[in-house]
């Protein structure tokens, strides 16, 4: 029995004193992904400059979720998917990679299933991503 309470302390003891030194930041973050609010057409625009970027802090959904240090050393996407007839649409990130030279975003959209009940107005889904790196950004 003290040998089990022994091997037991002796883990506790390792497992606690383990710290994870990998610092990983991840290499996005989605900022607001809105089933309404967008715009009329169908686009993908990125922003790149300070006073591009400053804009989207008159967001109110935004505000709160922007630093000056962010808007210095990252690059943010609005990915807007269009007037949609019904509810139930959504467009999204399905994937960031990075390479040598960019960023590469693919895209995923989301339509609702065919016999799902959704509500009949028209809604403008959109999503804005920010991307922690002033790497050129591709768009898939």
């Amino acid at each position: 029995m003290k040998k089990v309470i022994s091997v037991l302390t002796v883990f506790v003891l390792i497992s606690c004193g383990a710290k994870k030194t990998t610092d990983s930041k991840a290499l996005y973050e989605v900022l607001t992904e809105q089933s309404d609010g967008g715009g009329n057409i169908k686009f993908f625009e990125i922003l790149t400059e300070p006073n591009e970027i400053k804009m989207l802090q008159n967001d109110p959904l935004l505000a709160d979720k922007m630093k000056q240090a962010d808007i210095n050393n990252s690059n943010y996407v609005i990915l807007n998917m269009g007037e949609k007839n019904t509810g139930g649409y959504s467009i999204g990130v399905e994937k960031v990679e990075e390479t040598e030279k960019n960023i590469i975003i693919t895209v995923k959209e989301n339509a609702p299933a065919t016999d799902a009940m959704v509500m009949q107005v028209i809604t403008y889904p959109y999503t804005v991503v920010k991307v922690h790196s002033k790497k050129e950004i591709i768009i898939k």
